[in-house]
């Protein structure tokens, strides 16, 4: 798949928050188009999560989804195994990192992979200090962070056909 820019993902989000039909609208699409992807953000791994997470995270994929999409590119339908080996694959590559705090550790993720910027979308959306603005309380807790990521970076190798390039 053609590198999915900045852009793509500033312009997906504004698609995305123009109204909540427009969001409503969009998960139809995902329902439709990507049920597998949409059913993974509701299995028991993510129970672990707050509320908010959740919230979080399926908005986040569906920014990711539909910046694919807008990238012309015909995607094809996710598979569990796809999903779950791509999962697999990233956890590993995570176990191996050397850093100390959330962005050192997810160097070993960025390394050769050519979808930089939807990784680095993923990656300032969770580590930026967002709250909830009725509630006052972050967005992401600590302790959930890594494993957005890594749900998130999964959805991206399985939705652009990218993994790390290795080399």
């Amino acid at each position: 798949m053609k590198f999915i820019s900045e852009r793509l993902i500033e312009q997906a989000a504004e698609l995305l928050d123009v109204s909540e039909e427009s969001y409503e609208q969009t998960v139809g699409e995902i329902e439709q188009e990507q049920p597998v992807l949409l059913s993974y953000f509701f299995t028991e791994n993510f129970q672990v999560f707050t509320q908010n997470e959740k919230e979080y995270l399926f908005y986040l994929m569906l920014v990711i989804w539909k910046a694919a999409g807008l990238s012309g590119e015909s995607i094809p339908t996710i598979t569990e195994q796809q999903l779950s080996e791509a999962e697999d694959y990233n956890w590993e590559q995570l176990q191996r990192a050397k850093g100390k705090g959330f962005h050192e550790r997810l160097n070993v993720l960025f390394d050769n992979y050519p979808q930089e910027d939807l990784l680095a979308f993923a990656e300032d959306a969770l580590a930026e200090e967002e709250e909830d603005e009725e509630e006052g309380v972050p967005l992401v807790t600590q302790e959930g962070r890594e494993a957005i990521f890594i749900s998130l970076k999964s959805a991206i190798d399985c939705l652009t056909g990218s993994k790390a390039v290795k080399g």
